[in-house]
């Protein structure tokens, strides 16, 4: 079982898109109409309809650690990193990112960016 990805708005509206085969209806803010909106927007957005943040945002991290899930957080710690590289980086971790999205006892999980 997979889950749907909400990319945040610092991320690549591409990425939603390459990440369509592996998390099925993944979509980025845009696509919901909430570019520009508020982190609490986007997070009632996400616990409504069973979205997954993934976000480069530290408020969400916050949001996370004080609320718990729903909505789940992914946190990536990755600088600056170009589009093709985060996918890489993802799709790694893609495995991680599935258990993580069924424990039902977890509500962050932070992706790093791998040391040279």
């Amino acid at each position: 079982m997979t889950g749907r990805l909400l990319l945040d708005e610092n991320l690549s509206p591409r990425l939603a898109a390459a990440l369509g085969e592996t998390f099925p209806g993944s979509v980025h803010v845009r696509d919901l109409q909430l570019r520009g909106q508020s982190d609490e927007q986007i997070w009632a957005v996400a616990a409504e309809h069973s979205y997954t943040i993934i976000s480069k945002d530290d408020d969400f991290r916050g949001m996370s650690l004080l609320r718990g899930a729903p909505p789940k957080v992914i946190w990536l710690v990755v600088g600056n990193t170009s589009t093709t590289e985060l996918l890489r980086i993802l799709l790694t971790h893609s495995t991680a990112i599935e258990t993580f999205i069924t424990e039902p006892d977890t509500s962050l999980l932070t992706i790093s960016k791998p040391r040279p």
